[in-house]
């Protein structure tokens, strides 16, 4: 199982924070340009049972990725877990800490790569690098859109 942590200290409230994730367009204002990604719905906000399905690109080839939200606490998190798609196991865990009127947001993933180790111990730094640029970018635009609130 592979780990990948990224935390950003965005300077506006936690409320501020958490109601940005909860806007109808998110998914398309976090989602890098250059990723080969088509999003193809969003259901049910960030509450447990929410869906959000994408149509990712690996080459030229078209691959379904579908994540269902496991866990919801306002204000503190919320949890989605791919339902189908092209990991072996994929839990994304959404983190909002208040401090001093800013908010800690942490994106925490677990995930196994198809394959086993070998290809995880292959592939696995390749990945984490893949999404330190899409996790830099998101935080990038929720600090942005957050302080101009």
């Amino acid at each position: 199982m592979l780990k990948f942590d990224y935390s950003t200290l965005i300077n506006a409230p936690i409320e501020v924070v958490w109601s940005f994730h909860e806007r109808e367009d998110i998914l398309q204002l976090l989602t890098p340009p250059w990723q080969p990604v088509k999003i193809i719905r969003r259901e049910g906000g960030l509450k447990v049972g929410a869906i959000s399905e994408f149509c990712i690109f690996l080459g030229p080839i078209p691959v379904r990725w579908v994540a269902r939200h496991t866990e919801y606490e306002q204000y503190r998190l919320f949890v989605d877990q791919q339902i189908e798609g092209p990991m072996k196991y994929w839990l994304h865990r959404h983190q909002f800490v208040a401090e001093n009127g800013k908010t800690n947001l942490t994106d925490s993933i677990e995930y196994a790569l198809p394959g086993g180790w070998l290809v995880e111990l292959l592939l696995g730094w390749w990945v984490n690098s893949r999404l330190q640029d899409m996790f830099r970018y998101r935080h990038e635009v929720t600090h942005r859109e957050c302080i101009e609130i």
